[in-house]
């Protein structure tokens, strides 16, 4: 039986995680401290180590993170929580299992007509997915040398029930109701012609636990996306037909940073079922109106 010490279980990601983990028979108990417990941006060292001795967790799972701000500010949340917590976990629990989500913006450009493994150069060119990247070889970096048994699973761009505003599909759906309410005839996003992998948030979740609980993971980093890709206007086109809405879709505004420069991006996902016997059940179009309706 696994007892799995689960960060940010209220959140987009870790909300499913937590619900997937509930229905796990072999987990014997779940933990989910609140930021109030745990904050694990803000608290030091021997705060995060009190908190795993009091839980003893056989595994934990990491779905904090932070996608926007400055980048002393994603530097603190993304790469200084993940030393954070490895230093903790292999002080107390000396060689647990560690899964820590990772991002596709780890990659940096990939080459149209491409699928990226896990294996090829990682070159990122924002300063979100460099912090993320970091994670990554700090986990790399302990469990080769044997303080952790980790694991990163780099999530595409989910997508599904409660999707959060500081994602593209989430804009999208604020910039809708914002029309609607307002009498508006259309809505105004950044470029919409790149080229995207977006997997069901639920997808994303079933990763997590067949990474948390794979007997042998047999790798330190895999993919978790659709193995699919669409432009995002037809992602958005999708959700503004789920929607009801029928106005003008302009691509006039900003697009995030994290993204901009990166116009195609498709996942191998076949290490992920080779390894850990997974593959996404969703199709975009269920996963979009899942998002819709909240």
């Amino acid at each position: 039986m696994t007892h799995v010490l689960l960060f940010g279980g209220s959140g987009f990601i870790g909300g499913q995680v937590c619900r997937e983990l509930r229905e796990q028979p072999q987990v014997s108990a779940l933990t989910t401290p609140g930021r109030t417990q745990c904050d694990l941006v803000n608290d030091d060292l021997d705060q995060v180590r009190s908190l795993l001795r009091q839980v003893r967790p056989d595994v934990v799972v990491n779905c904090t993170g932070r996608l926007t701000g400055a980048g002393y500010d994603l530097v603190r949340a993304n790469a200084g929580v993940t030393a954070k917590l490895l230093d903790a976990v292999a002080a107390e629990l000396p060689g647990a299992r560690f899964v820590r989500l990772g991002s596709a913006a780890e990659y940096g450009p990939v080459r149209v007509g491409t699928a990226v493994g896990e294996d090829d150069p990682a070159r990122p060119v924002s300063e979100y997915g460099a912090t993320h990247l970091a994670g990554t070889h700090l986990v790399q970096i302990a469990s080769a040398a044997g303080r952790v048994d980790g694991v990163v699973l780099r999530v595409f761009n989910p997508v599904g029930p409660g999707l959060p505003e500081d994602n593209l599909l989430g804009r999208v759906i604020t910039l809708i109701r914002a029309a609607e309410n307002a009498g508006v005839g259309h809505i105004s996003t950044g470029s919409l012609t790149a080229h995207r992998d977006f997997v069901d948030v639920r997808d994303a979740a079933t990763a997590v636990v067949a990474a948390a609980l794979a007997p042998d993971l047999g790798a330190r980093v895999f993919n978790v996306a659709s193995g699919r890709t669409v432009t995002s206007r037809h992602a958005v086109e999708l959700m503004t037909a789920v929607a009801g809405f029928t106005g003008e879709i302009r691509e006039e505004a900003a697009s995030p940073a994290r993204s901009a420069a990166v116009d195609w991006m498709l996942a191998d996902i076949s290490r992920a079922g080779g390894l850990l016997g997974w593959k996404p059940r969703y199709e975009l179009a269920d996963s979009i109106s899942a998002a819709w309706h909240g």
